[in-house]
């Protein structure tokens, strides 16, 4: 099978599109644009949806993508903003009838595949950055299926924990975004050891999500049902995909 690749530049949304026909590429960047412009203008009647650091409850005729940032906060027990890019990868996955479709926007994956799919794994300048990365089998990610890393270390996101990386894996990419914005808020402590061991039992408390792994300096801790582990030994940049059979 041949893949196609494209990024799609909107505004603050960054997203690499890999799909098995390239006709998905104008319907993928007319769904982002319309979910964009959803909340967009919902934020801008409803302004704390943007700025709250605590879930928030919304209307029942609230657009998709907003119900969506919603839910996924309250799982997690953050903001709905924690979610947002998470939540535009899910929409575009769901509302593209590609069988094999890959989003991945700003290092949040939302995909579905019939291959096997190996992510690669971005923790700034622990020596682990490149030299792992965790192999999707087919049959677990043939439906819609979310791989979200949140960074105390890497990149602009607002973060109170100090994990260089927080991979969360679920069957929603929104819920996985936000839980991993909370476990890796929750990455305090006084030692190595300490800091994981917090992160994990964080992890205890959110539901909906199958497993996360954790990484601070060289030190690793997980938790749950996560993918399989490979070594890659390839220099990759924050949420590259960088192998797909």
């Amino acid at each position: 099978m041949v893949w196609f690749k494209k990024r799609i530049i909107i505004k603050e949304t960054n997203l690499l599109l890999k799909v098995d026909n390239k006709r998905y590429f104008k319907k993928a960047a007319e769904i982002i644009l319309k979910n964009r412009l959803d909340l967009e203008r919902y934020i801008l009647k409803n302004p704390y949806f943007l700025t709250s650091y605590f879930p928030v409850d919304v209307e029942d005729d609230a657009p998709e993508i907003v119900k969506l940032m919603a839910t996924s906060g309250k799982i997690a027990n953050v903001g709905p903003m924690a979610s947002v890019a998470g939540a535009i990868a899910e929409i575009l996955v769901k509302n593209l009838n590609a069988k094999n479709v890959i989003a991945e926007n700003g290092g949040d994956i939302c995909l579905r595949s019939k291959k096997d799919v190996i992510v690669g794994l971005y923790a700034g300048n622990s020596k682990i950055t490149g030299e792992v990365g965790f192999k999707l089998k087919k049959e677990k990610i043939k439906d819609i299926y979310g791989v979200c890393t949140s960074s105390a270390t890497v990149g602009h996101s607002v973060s109170f924990g100090e994990a260089d990386a927080v991979t969360v894996f679920a069957k929603s990419s929104a819920i996985a975004d936000a839980a991993a914005t909370a476990i890796c808020n929750a990455s305090r402590g006084g030692d190595e050891e300490e800091i994981i061991n917090n992160a994990l039992e964080k992890a205890d408390e959110i539901e909906k999500i199958d497993g996360v792994f954790v990484v601070f300096k060289d030190k690793l801790g997980f938790k749950g049902r996560i993918p399989e582990l490979v070594k890659t030994n390839k220099k990759i940049t924050l949420g590259e995909i960088f192998d797909i059979y």
